[in-house]
């Protein structure tokens, strides 16, 4: 995989969870209804997509982690040993930072 075409994968990853982010600060937003039956429900609803907000948060930082890391030439090296991470894992995972080995 090329360099453009890592960091166009990359990018591509952060846009769409931005805009998955945004999504669900939308909903967190939003007024609850008046019945407080489903009012309850409603904030059990909340709970759940603030924990998919704070793990799209998350992957967001290791998206923009990762850009980083292309930028200063670190990309795909393992920051626990220092080897090459396997292409075939950056393919499935291309924000990862441990080869398999440092990983398991």
């Amino acid at each position: 995989m090329t360099e453009s075409s890592t960091r166009a994968r990359l990018e591509e990853k952060q846009a769409i969870l931005e805009q998955r982010l945004a999504s669900i600060k939308r909903d967190l937003a939003r007024s609850h209804s008046v019945d407080s039956a489903e009012q309850a429900q409603e904030r059990e609803n909340d709970e759940v997509e603030d924990a998919i907000g704070v793990e799209t948060d998350q992957s967001l930082r290791a998206v923009g982690a990762a850009l980083a890391r292309l930028d200063a030439g670190r990309y795909g090296i393992c920051e626990a040993c220092g080897e090459n991470i396997d292409p075939g894992r950056l393919e499935v995972l291309p924000e990862a930072v441990l080869c398999v080995k440092c990983a398991e």
